[in-house]
């Protein structure tokens, strides 16, 4: 069996020290700094910039125009969308060094992240969540959540397919094709495989 080809564009720079997985495709502009990973099957859309350390997992997508700065960990099936912004310092001065105290920010397996929405550093966003574009998130998300506005808030429930989760007084729970959706007593959704 063929492996899939990794792509990496000649106009964009990969640094000594970056690691690219299989089937992953880094298109024009893009720079992947030293000691960066990238997973298998992902997308790098143009003139992304990667930082060193970041970990990128598998069948990512991160669209035109995102810098995702060290601090920040993207896991698997995430989806980025244009121009969205990531920080890593809360108090940042050109004339202060303050590489030692970046603040971690974690994207959790299959969340997505909608075009020129801002992600304040030290924030988490919780799996398969959902941030609306244009929103600025300055708290972290908990699986499942819809946030939007700025400053974001909750909205909604999504499933893992990024559809509305509609829950009543009454109805606690939904079935999505194989899988079940409970909001628990403390508002969150636990997503539960019936296969």
């Amino acid at each position: 069996m063929n492996k899939p080809l990794t792509f990496i564009h000649p106009l964009s720079v990969v640094d000594d020290g970056a690691t690219i997985g299989e089937g992953t495709k880094i298109w024009h502009f893009s720079h992947i700094s030293t000691n960066a990973t990238i997973g298998k099957n992902c997308i790098i859309g143009q003139n992304v910039f990667i930082g060193s350390g970041v970990i990128i997992g598998n069948g990512v997508k991160i669209q035109n125009n995102v810098s995702v700065y060290t601090g920040v960990n993207i896991e698997d099936d995430v989806f980025i969308g244009p121009s969205v912004v990531f920080t890593n310092v809360i108090n940042p001065r050109a004339f202060i060094e303050r590489k030692n105290e970046f603040l971690e920010t974690n994207i959790k397996k299959g969340a997505t992240i909608g075009a020129n929405a801002t992600i304040v550093c030290g924030n988490n966003i919780g799996k398969y969540a959902m941030v609306g574009a244009g929103s600025l998130v300055s708290k972290s998300i908990n699986a499942f959540e819809l946030w939007y506005g700025n400053p974001a808030k909750k909205q909604n429930w999504v499933d893992r397919f990024g559809n509305k989760l509609n829950f009543s007084a009454d109805n606690k729970t939904i079935n999505v094709e194989n899988y079940t959706y409970t909001l628990n007593p403390n508002c969150n959704v636990e997503e539960h495989d019936r296969s």
